[in-house]
């Protein structure tokens, strides 16, 4: 038998060597938060054709000050918003030279002594657009990112702010819908528009869904109707549905509208009175036009939606951590997933400037810097 005098001997040995491994760990730790760290980043000082004008550029970063963090970017999207502030046709015009990217996913890596909110290993994304997420490492204030769950995976997160939100307050701020209620959309095999499609679907609200024809229409079709869609058509389609007249589907409240022209102007026909159609998009290039009629006898409403005016309006407001919350929890139910997506190495980001400007297919591949790989 072991006395109990060995037992305690051998607990002694192995607890000193805990503590030693467990000092010598922390050390480390101490060591590496304190060093300098070298960032990557991907800049531009002139407007024109990305793979031209952006380059990639090394900067040393200093430790985070009183109120400020120092994070680890892990994976950003290349959105088309992207590309147009690049180009210098989007309505945001950073100063210039500036770091690309709005939407993306980090890990605080340290954090200064008057930081409260955040800690060591905690997710967060930025709060505001053109925040710069085309870097591998950033040191900011603390005030300027937002925790989030780290239930979610690293595309989830990184494709958060931009789509499924814009879908989300449109469907919320402009018309009351119930279980049962209907809603229209034209442009909807972009990423916003699935997203639409999936928030319908987990609130029991139809959705009638406009596309434009192709050869791989009926691909689209099963794609779009897998993903929850009430009802696929091509804009041909539309011009002759009886859906409304036959009573199959009652009249949608509400219409959103990233298209313009004449596909708008259909999507507005089938709407009930009183009904709304919000425009948040304009990919033909073409203007919105509003029939007399339909103002005088059908009283409806044309409105704008621009997610960025309503971010930058309510950075800190309790109604962006609900709409945070309830997206997350549906992300983790399975109920709204990303969008197809290819990840790519920062080394490569000409290749995916290129690629993310040239997408074709029925679903546009999102592009997503991996700052893992």
């Amino acid at each position: 038998m072991v006395s109990k005098m060995g037992v305690l001997k051998f607990l002694s040995r192995n607890m000193t060597s805990f503590v030693a491994q467990a000092s010598r760990d922390n050390a480390i730790l101490t060591l590496a938060r304190h060093q300098s760290v070298l960032s990557s980043k991907l800049v531009y000082s002139e407007y024109g054709d990305p793979p031209k004008v952006v380059r990639q550029e090394k900067e040393e970063l200093r430790k985070p000050a009183e109120h400020e963090v120092m994070i680890r970017m892990l994976a950003s999207p290349v959105n088309p918003a992207d590309i147009n502030t690049i180009q210098g046709v989007y309505a945001v015009k950073p100063k210039l030279p500036s770091i690309p990217g709005n939407e993306g996913v980090g890990e605080i890596l340290d954090v200064g002594n008057g930081v409260t909110d955040l800690k060591v290993g905690d997710r967060v994304v930025p709060k505001l657009n053109a925040w710069g997420t085309w870097r591998t490492h950033a040191v900011c204030n603390a005030d300027e990112l937002m925790k989030i769950s780290d239930k979610i995976g690293i595309v989830e997160a990184a494709t958060l702010t931009v789509n499924p939100c814009t879908a989300y307050r449109m469907l919320k701020d402009f018309v009351p819908l119930s279980e049962g209620d209907s809603v229209i959309q034209n442009g909807a095999n972009s990423a916003a528009g699935q997203n639409v499609i999936q928030l319908c679907k987990a609130w029991g609200i139809k959705s009638v869904n406009i596309v434009r024809n192709r050869s791989d229409i009926d691909e689209l079709k099963k794609f779009l109707t897998e993903l929850g869609a009430t009802y696929v058509l091509t804009e041909e389609e539309l011009r002759t549905t009886d859906l409304f007249k036959k009573g199959v589907l009652v009249r949608p409240k509400l219409a959103l509208n990233c298209v313009g022209g004449k596909n708008a102007l259909e999507v507005m026909r089938h709407l009930e009175s009183g009904g709304v159609m919000v425009t948040y998009g304009g990919m033909s290039r073409e203007p919105v036009t509003v029939p007399t009629s339909a103002l005088i006898f059908k009283d409806i409403t044309v409105r704008g939606y621009w997610m960025t005016r309503w971010s930058n309006e309510n950075a800190n407001s309790p109604e962006r951590s609900r709409m945070f919350e309830e997206l997350t929890n549906l992300i983790i139910e399975r109920k709204l997933n990303p969008p197809k997506h290819t990840l790519i190495g920062f080394e490569r980001y000409k290749e995916a400037l290129s690629n993310a400007m040239s997408t074709k297919g029925f679903v546009g591949m999102k592009y997503i810097f991996d700052f893992q790989i």
